[in-house]
């Protein structure tokens, strides 16, 4: 009787419809999975191995596999959010638990580490002071200390000085006086301590043939004396021959370190126009707070500081598997590792087969709902169909029973 056979075909329904409700019910989960639940029959054969006369005994679940596509990616504020685009899964550290997920909705817990809503810290390759990648896998730590301040070493300018202007009217120069000088200009310089002194540069006209001095000035003290600044008939600078001027060390405020400037002023000409500065530039800096987090496509995480300066924090690292479907769903958008997946391939986003890295993305889930609907009709009949084989045999049955 097909009794059997009619229940194995309700147990598979069941199953279909589970797998089915599953993926509906995750539609908006980020970073999932859809699963597909596959079949195949039941055949009993004799023991004589025929099988000519012989019918099938029904169905059994194959099994439920995952399916990978990539899910659409959609962008959020939030600079840590991070979605993958192509193969790969993020690793996390869940307390020396590999835990590995499409799941990008990280954020940083209280003591700097990033995570997800788990708790599992990311993990990345870390980087050595100088920001360059070592390769070496651990959780991801975004440091919140001060980006420390460096001090000025060197001043650049830029500056066309007018050919046709004349010596100033009063010969001995006088900061404070500007009868004695012709023009000048200014810059913030920073010292060892991150403290901020205004450098300015007064320029005077010298009696001698396209020939100008210079004289540099820290909050209104002078740094050496008069340095000359030569230029030939092209009104191209000659002298200093290296375009550079080496101030005398100064000690702008108590308790910080001597300063050794050095500036530079190769750009520098002497046409017949209005004297104007195209560039004054200066190396150093101040401290910095965190001011955000960027990451590149290629997972290189870049904190920014308050004082314009960044500095990497490491890189996020992808797993890949020969088999990503032998993996075993943990839940929490979570997978681990089985024999089946086989062994791990972990590397940097972009190389190998793993995929790159959006930041400020977050990747949604692979389910198609008129798909999941349209199957949804389909295993509800498949259903119904196995009831009235029942409802059929068990008529056939009471008919039999009722022969005299």
């Amino acid at each position: 009787m097909p009794f059997k056979a009619a229940i194995s075909g309700l147990e598979a329904s069941s199953t279909e419809l589970n797998a089915i409700g599953n993926n509906i019910a995750n539609a908006a989960t980020t970073g999932f999975k859809r699963s597909r639940v596959e079949f195949q029959d039941v055949f009993a054969v004799s023991s004589t191995g025929a099988s000519a006369t012989a019918t099938g005994r029904g169905v059994d679940t194959a099994r439920v596999a995952q399916q990978f596509e990539q899910g659409n990616i959609s962008f959020t504020d939030n600079a840590l959010d991070l979605a993958i685009s192509g193969e790969g899964f993020f690793m996390l550290d869940n307390d020396g638990e590999r835990i590995y997920s499409r799941d990008g909705a990280f954020g940083v817990d209280r003591d700097g580490y990033v995570t997800n809503s788990n708790g599992n810290r990311l993990m990345a390759f870390g980087a050595d002071a100088a920001g360059n990648i070592n390769g070496a896998l651990g959780s991801l730590h975004l440091s919140q200390a001060n980006n420390p301040p460096s001090a000025t070493t060197a001043v650049s300018i830029g500056a066309n000085f007018d050919a046709d202007a004349t010596p100033p009217p009063v010969a001995v120069f006088n900061p404070t006086d500007a009868n004695t000088y012709n023009e000048t200009t200014a810059l913030n310089v920073f010292d060892s301590q991150g403290g901020s002194h205004l450098m300015q540069m007064y320029f005077v006209r010298s009696a001698a043939t396209n020939t100008w001095d210079m004289h540099a000035y820290v909050d209104g003290t002078a740094v050496g004396g008069a340095n000359s600044l030569v230029f030939d008939g092209a009104g191209l600078l000659t002298s200093p021959a290296s375009g550079q001027i080496t101030l005398p060390a100064f000690t702008p405020a108590a308790g910080v370190n001597a300063m050794n400037v050095n500036v530079t002023l190769t750009d520098s000409t002497m046409f017949g126009a209005p004297f104007g500065v195209s560039e004054l530039t200066q190396d150093g800096y101040t401290t910095g707070r965190l001011a955000g987090i960027d990451i590149d496509s290629e997972g290189v995480i870049l904190a920014r500081f308050t004082n314009g300066q960044s500095a990497v924090q490491g890189q996020v690292a992808l797993a890949n598997f020969a088999n990503p479907q032998g993996l075993r769903p943990l839940g929490g958008n979570g997978w681990s590792q089985t024999f089946a997946a086989g062994e791990v391939l972990e590397g940097r986003p972009g190389t190998a087969s793993l995929g790159l890295i959006q930041g400020g993305a977050l990747e949604d889930s692979n389910v198609d709902l008129s798909q999941e609907l349209v199957a949804l009709i389909i295993a509800q009949r498949n259903f119904q169909a196995n009831t009235e084989v029942i409802s059929t045999a068990d008529a056939v049955t009471q008919s039999i029973i009722n022969i005299r």
